[in-house]
């Protein structure tokens, strides 16, 4: 990581990727637990979770680990932690269907649990352009909610150019954000196929692995 841990107190980090399943909520876990061993009290936030059949697993696994990392995090519910909750495993858009996403209310949710503390980890759904609203996309809530973004990446053959592509979106709208590899696809293959252009082109990479 590039910035020093306490760079980020009274901040938000939103936690997105390149794509679905590319590992948002293990980064999440790992960043959780290293801003919680530099001292500073951690939140956590899924404004959306699609798939939800009787819980939202991501968000209900990283409630949990934040309460054990933050005891001030008691003080919330599930419903505060993912106050959107759709069964259908789509983009909110989707999986919305007739139910009306409130931006203004997720930025006072947002507001509400930042309050219990230092650092509030924010994890997406998906890529940067799923849709949340018909013309509004995931990336458009990272300045919505004024954070910084850590973009997480695949180690599969491709993750160049997904790599490339989310940093130019993320350039493109101004934010401040660092990206994290994470070392589970092709990783037999990885420093051979991907890593010499990765390290050539950023000059050193951050790896989840490492946190």
């Amino acid at each position: 990581m590039k910035k020093d841990a306490n760079y980020y107190i009274n901040k938000s980090i939103f936690v997105t990727a390149t794509n679905t399943d590319v590992g948002k909520t293990y980064a999440c876990e790992k960043f959780l637990k290293y801003f919680a061993k530099a001292g500073l009290k951690v939140g956590y936030f899924k404004p959306c979770e699609t798939g939800v059949i009787d819980k939202p697993l991501d968000g209900s696994k990283m409630f949990e680990l934040t309460k054990e990392l933050n005891k001030h995090f008691e003080n919330v519910t599930l419903n505060d932690v993912v106050p959107y909750q759709f069964r259908l495993p789509a983009a909110p858009y989707v999986a919305s269907k007739d139910t009306i996403i409130d931006i203004e209310f997720l930025k006072e949710k947002k507001k509400y649990l930042q309050s219990f503390c230092d650092i509030l980890i924010i994890e997406g759904a998906g890529g940067l352009m799923v849709p949340v609203k018909k013309d509004l996309f995931m990336i458009d809530l990272i300045n919505i909610f004024d954070s910084s973004a850590f973009l997480i990446t695949p180690s599969k053959l491709g993750c160049i150019n997904d790599t490339l592509l989310s940093c130019e979106a993320l350039k493109n709208k101004n934010i401040d954000f660092e990206f994290f590899i994470n070392l589970f696809q092709d990783i037999d293959t990885f420093d051979e196929v991907s890593k010499p252009f990765l390290i050539d082109y950023f000059g050193e990479l951050n790896f989840l692995q490492d946190l």
